[in-house]
């Protein structure tokens, strides 16, 4: 089908094409009837990752006891990481699943910083997720205040400033760090030509994949990427809290030196020498023992994503969100909604935000009257996350009708302003 259609029959036929409709099945989806348009905060749970998760506490860990390490679990980290590897256009070696993605930020940005001596500049942007901002000063701070962070400005809070941004690389810049994709808007940077922009100034780049990873295709090998960090419970669909990855590109990885000299980055770790020696390749930037049973439940997660492939979601997330624009411009623009997100395809990632300034209590609304989960971000951003592998265009559809009643009959004058801890 072609052009666009804002009758629900349109959707349902949307849905009856969908070459990837039947993988929503391998979701579990216990009530029909809620719309969940968060998976770019939590993606769904796996069928197979609860079965699979039920055999590690079970079969392994129930029966097999500490033998488990030997069987399964002790390289787990490079078994995992380079399955990811394939979804983020990685060749073996490059890519190990450990910790949070800020302590991997804070590990490759502080080996970078020391491994670029005469370079003061980090180069990030105002629309960067608040947290690697943190980071980042953090890092600064424990170097003894020898960096400075420039962040390219926003004049909308959707786009950086492009222009800004060739012009603060330079000579005196060590590092340049930003999200693939922005987690307010869903802007999709051209990764390919930044690397290729701060390579020519010499410096060195490392990509927040977060956002981007399991809905946007990336070549992190191809584009020349040095470092990349990313979690896995968004479009991964790994779990709350599930443990993130960090890739380092092979040249540079004998000659960086993370700062967390833990046990497992040792040589030997089970020779328990007092004297710390570097692992060779990705082991050296693990720090201690992982989350064993989190990892085995987010391995098997990335296996649907793997089943499916990044074009087919590529090319349905692109599709879908299209939809959800026209819809919104259809339905929603007269009751004060504004597009938070790029409308250029080749710009925007696999959410869309709608502005409103009542978006909070809109949201609290959607959530605890309409069955449907968006989230909110402030000042003023609705997000709507679309993960191909179980979103439907008729859950898109549906969405846009129960968004438009919450404004149209003002249900959301019943919530305060005043917000909950996690929004």
């Amino acid at each position: 089908m072609t052009g666009f259609d804002p009758s629900k029959v349109y959707a349902e036929a949307m849905d009856a094409q969908d070459e990837l409709a039947e993988f929503r099945q391998d979701f579990v989806i216990p009530d029909p009837e809620l719309i969940y348009l968060d998976g770019n905060s939590l993606g769904r749970l796996p069928r197979q990752t609860a079965e699979r998760l039920q055999a590690a506490v079970t079969e392994q860990w129930g029966k097999e006891l500490i033998r488990g390490w030997n069987q399964d679990w002790y390289h787990a980290p490079t078994r995992v990481g380079e399955k990811i590897a394939q979804l983020v256009g990685a060749a073996p070696g490059q890519v190990i699943v450990s910790d949070t993605t800020s302590l991997n930020l804070f590990k490759l940005v502080v080996a970078a910083l020391r491994a670029m001596p005469g370079r003061q500049r980090i180069i990030s942007d105002t629309l960067n997720f608040p947290s690697d901002l943190y980071i980042l000063q953090g890092c600064i701070e424990l170097l003894g205040g020898q960096h400075l962070l420039d962040l390219v400005p926003s004049s909308d809070g959707i786009l950086p400033d492009l222009e800004a941004l060739e012009e603060m690389i330079g000579p005196d810049t060590a590092l340049v760090t930003l999200s693939h994709v922005v987690f307010k808007s869903g802007f999709l940077y051209d990764a390919q030509a930044i690397t290729e922009l701060a390579h020519k100034a010499g410096a060195l780049v490392l990509w927040d994949l977060s956002h981007s990873a399991g809905a946007v295709p990336i070549e992190l090998d191809a584009w020349g990427v040095d470092l990349a960090v990313g979690c896995t419970y968004k479009y991964l669909n790994g779990g709350p809290g599930s443990p993130a990855y960090l890739y380092v590109r092979k040249e540079l990885q004998q000659t960086l030196c993370p700062p967390t000299w833990g046990w497992w980055a040792q040589r030997e770790p089970f020779a328990f020498d007092l004297d710390f020696v570097p692992a060779e390749g990705m082991n050296r930037y693990l720090v201690s023992s992982p989350p064993v049973l989190s990892m085995l439940a987010m391995e098997s997660s990335v296996e649907v994503l793997l089943q499916a492939g990044m074009d087919r979601l590529r090319r349905k997330s692109v599709a879908q969100t299209s939809y959800l624009i026209d819809l919104s411009d259809h339905y929603l623009a007269t009751l004060g909604f504004t597009l938070g997100s790029p409308r250029a395809v080749e710009q925007r990632g696999s959410h869309v935000s709608l502005r409103h300034p009542e978006g909070y209590r809109v949201n609290r609304a959607l959530i605890e009257m309409m069955n449907l989960i968006p989230d909110f971000r402030a000042p003023d951003n609705l997000r709507l996350g679309i993960a191909p592998l179980y979103t439907r265009y008729v859950d898109i559809w549906e969405a846009v009708q129960r968004i438009r009643r919450v404004v149209d009959e003002r249900l959301y004058e019943r919530y305060s302003v005043e917000r909950l801890a996690v929004t």
